[in-house]
């Protein structure tokens, strides 16, 4: 099988030695992704939910990139802050996956890039 690295306009550029996303036969690996706007590559996180609106935006765009979307998505892994925002997380994240429901792991870190408040990366099922 072929290794496909992915990348779409829509969402931020890598800040590191990475892909957004890389494809291998019918699955796409997705990087983390944070509030990065796409055009300005500035922060978008006045509040929690805008950062969860963005951070979830940026990853549809590269799904879309690669032929995918959120319905296709099969593991998703969030990094969170702090735990505390997990109810508020959940109601933002169900309004994109709706009745999709991937498997999924929600864990509190330390720390992540540009101290964001969270962090998600997933494994996407692709179209064509």
């Amino acid at each position: 099988m072929d290794k496909k690295v992915i990348f779409s306009e829509n969402a931020p550029k890598p800040i590191g030695p990475y892909s957004q996303a890389v494809r291998v036969g019918e699955l796409m690996f997705l990087s983390g992704q944070i509030a990065l706007d796409p055009k300005s590559g500035k922060l978008k996180n006045t509040t929690f939910a805008e950062e969860c609106k963005v951070v979830l935006e940026n990853l549809k765009a590269v799904l879309e990139a690669g032929s995918s979307s959120m319905t296709n998505l099969v593991k998703v892994n969030v990094f969170l802050k702090d735990l505390n925002n997990f109810v508020e997380f959940n109601d933002i994240y169900e309004k994109y996956v709706g009745e999709s429901k991937p498997a999924r792991a929600c864990v509190e870190v330390s720390r992540l890039p540009k101290d964001v408040n969270i962090e998600i990366e997933a494994v996407a099922l692709c179209k064509e």
